[in-house]
């Protein structure tokens, strides 16, 4: 397993993030995955002695019941927590109150107090923004931040699913501030999408932030289970056809994936995952899993090294219509570079 920095910050995370998405089970969540305690200690126990050190939960991930799992299993399996980097976030609806959602200060308070609660910790070590709330200004949402790091509740803070204007006016108000800055983006990024290409990881790369991408294999998709001839294949996009892909252009990436997995007998999700894990910018790519057989599985993709021919291939059949400006930058640049 190897480590890289988290941004700018001197800490290191393995180059595996373990999610725990698929814990708990209730309501939407269940399509994910409904592991209990038991199956998650076991889960846990590989991850750690695989050396992953980062963990991924959410306070929203059935409803709190994913990071009550996660803190007992740091108990059960008694694990060290000051080897330990956990991850939680707000923004979710938690109930039917009115304010028990978005990123208001009221709210962001509330919700690491009661995360605290489930995981049984003293703190959090990262906490990410889950998404946009648009009644809550900017400024105010990073002066709470601010205050929970400040507090140490939270020692560091991160961004999901923003825009890339929102997380660079964000950063620069906290610097003109003083204040604490984001120090890690989580986002979708899989070989079925790469929208993230033309401005969120440039704008982690140039700013100095962790890059995490969720869901690498595309919500299942690219497992090898479905194709043109089987849309139905036992798998959580049977029910929860999540996030939205191209499945024409992805049935045409799976075609080369496939190919790719039997030059170097391996299956098609572990070349997903390798790919992801090669890819400039990348910090620690989220993986989740249902048993220790896909654990081990997406475990062993760090070890896999695909050829430039074989990159080259999975590039060119991912590729998507560069967006403006984008492509504009680009044609302009062509005598700027050397």
């Amino acid at each position: 397993m190897k480590y890289n920095n988290l941004g700018n910050t001197g800490l290191l995370v393995s180059e595996l993030c373990f999610g725990t998405m698929t814990f708990g089970g209730e309501g939407m969540w269940e399509h994910i995955g409904k592991q209990k305690q038991n199956e998650a200690d076991e889960l846990i126990k590989i991850s750690v002695d695989a050396g992953i050190n980062f963990i991924d939960t959410a306070n929203v991930y059935s409803f709190g019941q994913s990071e009550t799992i996660l803190g007992n299993s740091i108990k059960n399996l008694n694990l060290n927590r000051d080897e330990l980097i956990i991850a939680t976030k707000v923004r979710g609806s938690m109930g039917q109150e009115v304010n028990n959602q978005g990123l208001s200060r009221f709210h962001m308070f509330n919700s690491v107090e009661k995360s605290l609660k489930r995981l049984q910790l003293e703190y959090i070590d990262l906490l990410y923004v889950h998404g946009v709330d648009k009644i809550t200004p900017i400024r105010e949402i990073m002066r709470g931040l601010n205050d929970l790091v400040n507090s140490g509740k939270v020692r560091y803070i991160g961004v999901c699913n923003w825009p890339a204007w929102m997380v660079m006016k964000a950063n620069g108000i906290a610097r003109q501030e003083g204040w604490h800055e984001f120090k890690a983006m989580q986002y979708y990024y899989s070989l079925a999408n790469r929208d993230v290409e033309d401005e969120l990881i440039p704008l982690s790369q140039s700013e100095g932030l962790g890059f995490m991408p969720w869901s690498p294999l595309a919500g299942g998709f690219l497992t090898g289970k479905y194709s043109r001839e089987i849309d139905k294949a036992g798998g959580r996009r049977d029910e929860f056809d999540f996030p939205p892909i191209n499945k024409e252009r992805a049935y045409d990436i799976v075609d080369i994936m496939r190919e790719v997995a039997m030059s170097h007998d391996i299956t098609i999700p572990e070349v997903a995952l390798a790919w992801v894990i090669s890819q400039n910018g990348i910090t620690s790519t989220i993986i989740g899993a249902k048993n220790k057989k896909q654990l081990d599985s997406n475990i062993s993709s760090t070890n896999i090294m695909l050829s430039n021919e074989q990159l080259d291939k999975l590039a060119s059949v991912s590729t998507t219509e560069v967006k403006y400006p984008t492509w504009m930058v680009g044609f302009q640049n062509q005598n700027r570079i050397p």
